[in-house]
């Protein structure tokens, strides 16, 4: 016969029962057998709601369910608080990182799934959802690696582009994805500093409409592993965007400056104008009267205004990050190789972003420029580009 399991107001009726039996006389013995309970059971019994009436037991009932309810509150509140701490150290952003921050709470903690995802708020469906990859997806990811190692400096839409350029018919949101999810960063840039504008607010300059009208030069300065400084005379056309050339020498002087114009106005024809900051080496008369000779003009910046010459101040920019910042050389003639294998590919593989991304090279080879068949919306085209082809640094 199974045991019975009585109620707690029941219990307070027995106790009073015995009382009541045991104050008219009867013994104790006999009162505790005539409500059907050994003497081990009445004394428990008498000893946990001794002096208790049946509302106090109710109000002692519910008191002892709250009391467990708040410990339950207390466990699952902390409970939380670690499966928060474990995955505070990414951010979820995306159902992916999410349902792979649950898994680990979950092998981890030994917690269940579903309080996992109501702790870091993913729907049960989305995280047991199994996500499908195309093919090609290995693939693709392993190109995007090997190009961002190659060209460290670049973001995912120059990456995009060259991937392109490779033949991959993929567009910028899946290689987007594809960077984030591999942790693949461009490390942050120099902060931008104000443009200075002349009394009209207006900045001055000549604009070049068309490949060879306006060519611009200046100089960057860097050191080989011995400490010994070199200088390089970077050209480059400001319309196509092309570096013409970059001179690498020991010293560099107006003299020079002058052979290396020879053989580009040889080899190219003469530009209509040449712009330059007011460096000696560039306001020299020999270089001016040369210039003049050949049938060119001087177009010189305003005196301490480097943003009026924002093309070759931001090519000089992109060869200082891209390239010189990365490479040791230990001999002048290494940097000379180097630095002409960098201005190559410069020319034929970086893609430009103020070209639709693609490079210059290409284009600058004839003019007018036969326009090209894209999938792209139309500011991408050649035609459009032209409109922007002025930025600043």
């Amino acid at each position: 016969m199974p045991r019975r399991i009585y109620k707690p107001e029941e219990i307070i009726a027995k106790l009073r029962q015995v009382e009541i039996l045991t104050s008219q006389g009867k013994s104790a013995i006999d009162a505790i057998r005539s409500i059907g309970v050994t003497d081990a059971t009445y004394y428990r019994w008498r000893q946990e709601y001794g002096g208790l009436k049946v509302d106090q037991v109710k109000r002692l009932k519910e008191l002892e369910a709250e009391n467990a309810r708040l410990r339950r509150a207390v466990s699952d509140l902390t409970l939380e608080k670690l499966v928060l701490k474990e995955v505070a150290s990414g951010k979820f952003l995306s159902p992916a990182r999410r349902r792979a921050g649950i898994q680990h709470v979950v092998e981890t903690l030994g917690v269940s799934e579903r309080f996992a995802c109501r702790v870091i708020g993913q729907h049960r469906t989305t995280q047991r959802l199994v996500p499908k990859t195309a093919d090609d997806e290995a693939a693709l990811t392993a190109d995007i690696i090997e190009l961002a190692r190659q060209y460290g400096r670049y973001g995912y839409r120059r990456i995009t582009a060259l991937l392109h350029q490779a033949g991959w018919a993929v567009n910028k949101k899946r290689v987007a994805r594809i960077w984030r999810s591999e942790g693949l960063k461009v490390p942050q840039r120099q902060p931008k500093r104000a443009r200075l504008w002349v009394n009209e607010a207006s900045c001055i300059r000549l604009r070049a409409e068309r490949p060879n009208h306006v060519w611009s030069y200046d100089f960057v300065e860097d050191r080989t592993h011995d400490g010994r400084k070199i200088r390089m005379l970077n050209i480059v056309d400001e319309f196509t965007r092309e570096a013409l050339a970059i001179q690498v020498a020991r010293r560099l002087n107006s003299t020079d400056v002058i052979d290396v114009l020879s053989d580009l106005f040889m080899l190219r024809g003469v530009p209509g104008h040449i712009r330059s900051d007011n460096g000696p080496e560039f306001i020299a008369n020999a270089v001016q009267a040369w210039i003049t000779a050949v049938g060119a003009q001087t177009a010189y910046i305003t005196p301490g205004s480097p943003w009026e010459n924002g093309y070759i101040e931001s090519f000089n920019a992109r060869l200082r990050d891209e390239f010189l910042n990365g490479e040791i050389f230990y001999t002048l003639q290494e940097a000379r190789v180097l630095i002409e294998a960098w201005r190559r590919q410069y020319n034929t593989i970086r893609p430009h972003s103020s070209l639709g991304y693609r490079p210059p090279a290409p284009e600058a080879l004839i003019w007018p420029a036969p326009q090209p068949v894209f999938n792209e919306p139309a500011a991408f085209k050649l035609a459009t580009v032209q409109s922007h082809r002025i930025n600043y640094i």
